[in-house]
């Protein structure tokens, strides 16, 4: 899932890591089976989702809206989202490939653009609480952007393969990528191209996780941020299918320190007995410097609450800001941009290999706590949600995504399932640009 600050074990076998990968980190269970409550039995990891309703090509609502805080003038109607290809040749670091964008509602022509990469590399640091979201299509309804300058996908190298739930920081001359697995595996890349293995965070799973979870064989879909002059990690304890699941904490003060270590600090937030599920955790910093932690997967949806500046949870603060009738969303991310927050989640079914359907979408609004609205004002509460990156042939169920931000350069950070590689997930950074309408477009998938 995520990125973080812009700031400051063991090798698995990539085949063993897979197998945990696909029997279920990050997700909450199978797509479909609802209990007698209405709740899903089992829950599925996810990916995006468009305006619920009526007709228009892609999934996109098209009722047009001028909807609730921080959306877009849309202008409505029926229509389809013509999709306009964009051929990513490369510079330095990155993968030819190919980009895509979705013209304003009402449109249905294909147009190409030549696109050109960019440099692999990327220098300087972000700002506090920039971590969040992928771009890539947008939905109908918003406007254009320009053609001629497409963002594409990073050609990435070295150990990149049985990535999942990928969250990043940069400390000092390194961007460090922290992703599902036993102990939450570390990679670190000096250029955000090429990555090696760096160990993980933690030798044994926390002892508090067998007596509140069970006997877990991975932490799900880290979170990684800087504040209040420590690395905080939140990461989930839990199951495939079952809401008996936990949200850990721990925390360092330096990343490149070899004294330095992780101290646990606990679980902050359980969800066994409750409507939700307490995994794929996020935080995010408000204008004022308070910490707030976003989460969920499946069930009544996706869920804020209010941290103390030592991370801990604020009794009496958790409220929602997303659901599907479907239940299928999961995997939060909001960052600050401008004068809007913006929620990305991921829809739909992911560790299933090539065969997810994970799909990133994206909301905005002037406040945190929402109402988040897509382009063309459909709330996400209500299922809203436009389209930042879906599937290509080659790479599956784009999803659990983050931002970074290298100077005056965005990046988008997520996994995908790799068709030449038998559905294996793998890291994937995409440039990210922002369109006229304060929309994110990202390159990849």
């Amino acid at each position: 899932m995520r990125s973080r600050v812009d700031t400051a074990s063991s090798t698995r076998a990539l085949s063993a890591l897979a197998l945990t990968v696909m029997s279920g980190c990050g997700t909450g269970g199978d797509t479909g089976a609802q209990g007698g409550d209405g709740r899903p039995a089992a829950s599925v990891s996810s990916g995006s989702w468009e305006g619920a309703g009526s007709a228009g090509g892609g999934g996109e609502g098209a009722a047009a809206g001028s909807g609730g805080a921080g959306t877009s003038a849309g202008s409505g109607g029926a229509g389809t989202d013509g999709m306009g290809a964009a051929a990513g040749t490369g510079g330095m670091g990155v993968a030819a490939g190919t980009g895509g964008m979705e013209t304003a509602a009402g449109t249905g022509g294909m147009g190409t653009a030549a696109g050109t990469g960019g440099m692999g590399t990327a220098a300087g640091t972000g700002g506090m609480g920039t971590a969040a979201g992928t771009g890539g299509m947008g939905s109908g309804g918003g406007p254009s952007i320009d053609t001629d300058s497409l963002p594409v996908a990073l050609a990435l190298s070295g150990d990149v393969q049985g990535v999942h739930d990928p969250s990043i920081v940069r400390a000092g001359e390194l961007y460090h990528v922290f992703s599902t697995g036993p102990g939450i595996a570390i990679r670190t890349s000096a250029d955000l191209v090429h990555w090696s293995l760096a160990g993980a965070v933690f030798s044994a799973t926390p002892e508090w996780v067998a007596s509140a979870v069970g006997d877990v064989d991975a932490l799900w879909a880290p979170d990684i941020s800087y504040w209040g002059g420590l690395y905080h990690l939140y990461y989930a304890a839990s199951f495939f299918g079952t809401n008996r699941s936990c949200i850990g904490h721990a925390t360092r003060d330096s990343l490149e320190a070899p004294e330095s270590r992780w101290l646990d600090h606990g679980p902050v937030v359980c969800s066994e007995g409750t409507d939700y599920n307490a995994i794929d955790p996020n935080v995010v910093i408000d204008e004022r410097g308070t910490p707030w932690l976003v989460f969920g997967s499946f069930w009544s949806g996706l869920k804020l609450m209010q941290l103390t500046l030592a991370g801990a949870p604020v009794a009496g603060t958790l409220t929602s800001i997303a659901a599907r009738p479907s239940t299928a969303i999961e995997a939060p991310f909001i960052v600050r941009r401008g004068e809007h927050y913006y929620l990305f989640a991921s829809f739909d079914t992911c560790c299933a290999g090539a065969s997810s359907t994970y799909k990133i979408m994206v909301g905005r609004s002037e406040a945190l706590a929402g109402p988040y609205v897509d382009r063309l004002g459909n709330r996400m509460l209500d299922g809203g949600g436009s389209r930042v990156l879906t599937s290509s042939a080659r790479w599956r169920g784009p999803g659990s995504n983050g931002l970074i931000r290298a100077g005056e350069s965005w990046y988008n950070i997520y996994h995908s399932y790799d068709a030449a590689a038998d559905g294996m997930s793998a890291l994937r950074i995409a440039e990210l640009s922002w369109d006229t309408g304060g929309w994110p477009e990202s390159g990849g998938p």
